[in-house]
């Protein structure tokens, strides 16, 4: 098959590298528009608590839960008359945009303390439309931006607000990376290769990659919602993956034009042995990220959906694109001068390779042994990993919705944003006067909770002063309204806490109100607000998560099985490749949550866990990129292993042969995922230090020591696997590269 593709690629250069260019072309506006096309909100839960108390407010109580955004002012005190002209044209204003739903002003009336002691601190709360919150969120900011009042910042802050910040910072963290990485992998590429055409090949294909990756990720916004960390997925698989698999084909037509191969022989017979090689390892990398389908959540599941494109794209450019400019280009490709320095040269070892792999020839028992207690201590802390959504702690502190989160904390009124909704179901019975008193002593036994800032019901009519007001949270006049379901069946309590509430408190806090709600008599509770849809989604991936994992270890045993005709490679490399992953997991959680070093990658001691898709993603993209190392290496112990060698032979000459190429593809993975590390969001931050961590580990500890060495024990049994297996299995030939 890839022969047969090697001789039409080559039979027509011109027109396949025409189709990739008027491919790029039509590619890149809609690339272009990707980003704001895409969703940082995390998917509903089918069927879950939360959506079914929203679907009841909506039908039964005839509401639905508007999104609260807070205009935070910092600056001249609301008392100076520069302020107050300025601020009421600012609120009538506000008030006129489409999609803002009512407006509570910081001087009305309310339990809630909108303004600070000296009046420099001011809240105007905002409830907004939840649908299509984009274009609100834009005017808004545009009326702030413009409102004249001197000595003063205003910070928006909200879902809404979080998520928009959020979105904005993933593009550009991304395009940093991009800035940052490329240089960097250029120079690496330099040094691998010593010519600047045979460097330049493979930038071209994780550009290529990227562009249509993105185009194609524009198409699936169309179809469905796409979450923002896609395009995080699909630059560091487009970019780091495109990169690799280029080098693997480049390095090896220079290998073919110096045995003296014709270069479209050389560009065929390329195409026939690494192609092969670059096309069984995506498929590799492609499983890993198909394991993002198990999760029930559209939100997930568009990042698979996004990876997988973006590494099958990488593969049909690396094994059609390349081989077709590599034909043309011919003894050109090494223009203009081979540097001294040649880490993946034409079949050489260097000294050093050849010396490491008599080192870990001689103490096989010493690497095995202590590697593998070095990784298990690393994954230590992984035992105590927090997951949850982190909302605006996953922002840097000088982010505007997180300050203004900061600066409302000060008031009290952190958990404005965290509202729990209590809705009390009083079954066929309906609204009577004993379920009153019971639902009164429990509005005053949540009100007396030291952690709860507010506690919504018709009952706090009879405790604070009302005003006039018509809006929010703030319009008391319509309390019986919103607290009692047309049906007279439901009840309400929205309970408010004083603070944030963050991930792992979520559970404490709704065992809480059930337990409060059962000692006032009410045995059917249910509990919405968005603390409680967070955690929901959160539990959906954490089951999902063991599935997920066991799903890509059967199906990679089954291909490694296949390539290899083995039982004992395919085990061995899924049991190497979890100590990396359990390896990075817990140096992330060391960092991330629990701040050792924190000061270093500038991490939020508020932090207090990690963000629920963070496992499954890490776990989806460096398994099937850990593969790529292990099929360098096991392809090339296989080849000299079927040609006769001893196992120890075999060994130490596959990685005096495959540790330049490992090492030059792993500095550039570590400079693709390292550029993410010094972006604001933390998710973004987390993924790239752990995925160039475990590429870093991959590459030295466990495929230049512990996969070595373990070979080398177990001899012959390497290759074992039963006869009648054996007879069954199709004949699959991965050819070394």
């Amino acid at each position: 098959m890839f022969a047969r593709l090697g001789h039409w690629v080559t039979r027509h250069p011109f027109l396949v590298l025409i189709a990739w260019g008027f491919l790029v072309l039509f590619s890149a506006p809609l690339a272009e528009r990707a980003p704001r096309a895409l969703s940082a909100s995390t998917s509903s839960v089918s069927n879950s608590e939360a959506e079914r108390v929203a679907q009841i407010l909506e039908r039964s109580f005839g509401q639905e839960l508007p999104d609260r955004t807070l205009v935070v002012s910092e600056g001249l005190p609301a008392t100076d008359p520069r302020f107050r002209q300025a601020y009421e044209r600012l609120v009538e204003r506000l008030a006129r945009i489409e999609g803002v739903l009512s407006l509570t002003r910081f001087d009305t009336p309310s339990p809630l303390k909108l303004h600070s002691e000296d009046y420099r601190v001011t809240v105007t709360v905002l409830q907004t439309r939840l649908e299509d919150p984009d274009p609100v969120i834009a005017a808004i900011r545009a009326e702030l931006r413009s409102a004249g009042i001197p000595q003063t910042r205003f910070y928006l802050t909200g879902s809404s607000a979080i998520t928009e910040d959020f979105l904005h910072l993933v593009e550009k963290d991304i395009r940093r990376s991009e800035l940052v990485a490329l240089p960097l992998v250029a120079v690496v590429l330099l040094l691998a290769f010593g010519a600047f055409v045979a460097a330049g090949v493979p930038l071209v294909v994780g550009m290529i990659s990227i562009t249509v990756g993105m185009a194609m990720l524009y198409g699936l916004t169309q179809l469905t919602e796409v979450s923002s960390f896609a395009q995080s997925v699909i630059t560091m698989l487009g970019l780091g993956a495109g990169i690799d698999y280029a080098l693997m084909m480049v390095n090896r037509f220079r290998e073919e034009l110096a045995r003296g191969h014709p270069p479209r022989e050389a560009a065929i017979h390329t195409t026939r042995t690494a192609g092969r090689a670059v096309a069984f390892s995506g498929l590799t990398v492609a499983v890993a990220m198909a394991s993002l389908f198990v999760p029930d959540l559209t939100f997930i599941r568009s990042m698979g959906l996004g990876g997988v494109l973006a590494i099958l794209l990488t593969v049909l450019a690396s094994i059609t694109a390349v081989p077709a400019l590599l034909c043309l280009l011919g003894e050109r490709v090494n223009w203009p001068y081979r540097f001294a320095l040649r880490a993946t040269s034409s079949g050489q070892t260097l000294p050093l390779f050849r010396r490491w792999a008599e080192a870990v020839m001689r103490r096989p028992w010493f690497f095995t042994v202590g590697i593998t207690a070095a990784m298990l201590t690393l994954a230590w802390p992984l035992f105590g990993m927090r997951l949850g959504y982190t909302g605006a702690f996953g922002l840097s502190p000088s982010v505007e919705s997180r300050k203004g989160l900061e600066l409302i904390r000060s008031l009290e009124l952190g958990g404005s944003l965290d509202t729990f909704e209590v809705l009390l179901d009083l079954g066929e019975g309906g609204f009577t006067p004993e379920a009153r008193q019971r639902w009164s002593q429990l509005e005053q036994s949540l009100s007396a909770l030291p952690e709860v800032r507010l506690v919504v019901s018709p009952f706090l009519a009879g405790r604070v002063s009302l005003g006039d007001t018509s809006s929010g949270l703030a319009d008391l006049l319509s309390l019986t309204q919103r607290s009692i379901s047309q049906d007279r069946r439901y009840l309400r309590l929205s309970v408010i806490p004083k603070e944030p509430v963050q991930a792992p408190e979520i559970p404490l806090w709704a065992q809480k109100l059930r337990q409060q709600a059962q000692q006032a008599g009410f045995d059917k509770v249910l509990l919405g607000g968005s603390p409680i849809g967070a955690m929901e989604f959160n539990n959906v991936l954490i089951r999902a998560t063991p599935v997920a994992i066991l799903m890509v270890f059967i199906a990679t045993f089954v291909l490694l099985s296949l390539a290899f005709r083995s039982l004992l490679i395919p085990l061995k490399s899924i049991l190497m490749n979890t100590l990396t992953v359990g390896a990075t997991y817990g140096v992330i959680t060391l960092i991330f949550q629990e701040g050792f070093l924190g000061g270093l990658f500038n991490v939020d001691p508020e932090t207090a866990s990690l963000d629920p898709s963070l496992p499954i993603t890490m776990f989806a993209v460096l398994f099937g990129l850990s593969m790529d190392y292990e099929i360098f290496l096991l392809s090339r112990i296989q080849e000299y292993y079927l040609h006769g060698l001893p196992t120890r032979e075999a060994v130490k000459a596959a990685l005096e042969r495959t540790a330049g190429i490992i090492t030059s593809a792993a500095a550039i993975m570590i400079i693709v995922f390292s550029a993410f590390v010094s972006g604001e969001l933390v998710v973004n931050k987390a993924i790239g230090l752990g995925l160039a961590l475990a590429v870093f580990l991959d590459a030295t500890l466990i495929r230049l020591m512990l996969v070595p060495a373990v070979m080398l024990l177990a001899g012959k049994w390497n290759w074992w696997i039963p006869e009648r297996l054996r007879r069954m299995l199709p004949k699959v030939s991965l050819e070394s590269h």
